[in-house]
Protein backbone atom coordinates (compact mmCIF):
# COMPACT_ATOMS: atom_id res chain seq x y z
CA UNK A 1 0.00 0.00 0.00
CA UNK A 2 1.27 3.46 -0.89
CA UNK A 3 0.63 6.79 0.80
CA UNK A 4 -1.45 7.79 -2.23
CA UNK A 5 -3.70 4.80 -1.59
CA UNK A 6 -4.33 5.98 1.96
CA UNK A 7 -4.79 9.59 0.89
CA UNK A 8 -7.25 8.71 -1.87
CA UNK A 9 -9.25 6.12 0.09
CA UNK A 10 -12.91 7.01 0.44
CA UNK A 11 -14.07 7.29 4.03
CA UNK A 12 -17.10 5.44 5.32
CA UNK A 13 -19.95 7.52 6.70
CA UNK A 14 -18.94 6.55 10.23
CA UNK A 15 -15.32 7.58 9.65
CA UNK A 16 -16.41 10.86 8.12
CA UNK A 17 -18.73 11.62 11.06
CA UNK A 18 -15.98 10.77 13.54
CA UNK A 19 -13.54 13.11 11.81
CA UNK A 20 -16.13 15.90 11.66
CA UNK A 21 -16.74 15.50 15.40
CA UNK A 22 -13.03 15.66 16.15
CA UNK A 23 -12.63 18.73 13.95
CA UNK A 24 -15.56 20.46 15.68
CA UNK A 25 -14.06 19.77 19.13
CA UNK A 26 -10.68 21.08 17.99
CA UNK A 27 -12.26 24.23 16.55
CA UNK A 28 -14.09 24.80 19.84
CA UNK A 29 -10.90 24.23 21.86
CA UNK A 30 -12.48 21.24 23.61
CA UNK A 31 -9.78 18.81 24.69
CA UNK A 32 -11.86 17.16 27.43
CA UNK A 33 -11.87 13.78 25.69
CA UNK A 34 -8.08 13.49 25.52
CA UNK A 35 -6.67 10.81 27.81
CA UNK A 36 -3.31 12.05 29.08
CA UNK A 37 -2.64 9.06 31.38
CA UNK A 38 -0.43 7.19 28.90
CA UNK A 39 1.75 10.21 28.18
CA UNK A 40 4.83 10.45 30.41
CA UNK A 41 5.70 13.78 32.01
CA UNK A 42 8.46 15.78 30.36
CA UNK A 43 11.82 15.57 32.06
CA UNK A 44 13.70 18.65 33.26
CA UNK A 45 16.16 18.10 30.41
CA UNK A 46 13.33 18.08 27.85
CA UNK A 47 11.81 21.21 29.36
CA UNK A 48 15.17 23.03 29.26
CA UNK A 49 15.54 22.11 25.59
CA UNK A 50 12.16 23.47 24.52
CA UNK A 51 11.97 26.39 22.17
CA UNK A 52 9.09 28.64 21.24
CA UNK A 53 7.29 27.86 18.02
CA UNK A 54 5.72 30.73 16.15
CA UNK A 55 3.30 29.84 13.38
CA UNK A 56 2.80 33.50 12.48
CA UNK A 57 5.82 35.65 11.78
CA UNK A 58 5.50 39.38 12.00
CA UNK A 59 7.32 41.69 9.65
CA UNK A 60 10.93 42.06 10.71
CA UNK A 61 13.35 44.92 10.35
CA UNK A 62 17.06 44.41 9.73
CA UNK A 63 19.25 45.89 12.45
CA UNK A 64 22.89 45.74 13.41
CA UNK A 65 23.78 44.64 16.93
CA UNK A 66 27.09 44.16 18.70
CA UNK A 67 27.31 41.12 20.96
CA UNK A 68 29.88 39.95 23.45
CA UNK A 69 32.02 37.21 21.93
CA UNK A 70 30.95 34.63 24.52
CA UNK A 71 27.28 35.41 23.84
CA UNK A 72 27.77 34.91 20.10
CA UNK A 73 29.64 31.63 20.67
CA UNK A 74 26.80 30.41 22.90
CA UNK A 75 24.16 31.39 20.33
CA UNK A 76 26.04 29.66 17.52
CA UNK A 77 26.39 26.54 19.68
CA UNK A 78 22.61 26.17 19.43
CA UNK A 79 22.93 25.45 15.71
CA UNK A 80 21.24 26.96 12.70
CA UNK A 81 18.97 29.88 13.40
CA UNK A 82 21.13 31.54 16.01
CA UNK A 83 20.11 34.99 14.75
CA UNK A 84 16.43 34.06 14.98
CA UNK A 85 17.15 32.85 18.50
CA UNK A 86 18.12 36.40 19.47
CA UNK A 87 14.67 37.59 18.40
CA UNK A 88 12.97 34.70 20.23
CA UNK A 89 14.85 35.42 23.46
CA UNK A 90 13.97 39.10 23.32
CA UNK A 91 10.35 38.31 22.44
CA UNK A 92 10.06 35.99 25.44
CA UNK A 93 11.51 38.66 27.73
CA UNK A 94 9.21 41.33 26.30
CA UNK A 95 6.11 39.14 26.70
CA UNK A 96 7.06 38.20 30.28
CA UNK A 97 7.51 41.85 31.24
CA UNK A 98 4.27 42.89 29.55
CA UNK A 99 2.42 40.07 31.29
CA UNK A 100 3.87 41.16 34.64
CA UNK A 101 2.85 44.76 33.96
CA UNK A 102 6.40 46.03 33.65
CA UNK A 103 6.20 47.55 30.20
CA UNK A 104 8.76 50.33 30.79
Amino acid sequence: MKSEDIKNRRLTNRESQTLQGIAARQAAGDDSQINFKGIPRLTDRQLRGMVRFRAVRLRKRAVSVRLDEDVLVWLKSKGRGHLTLINDILTNLMEAELKAGRDH
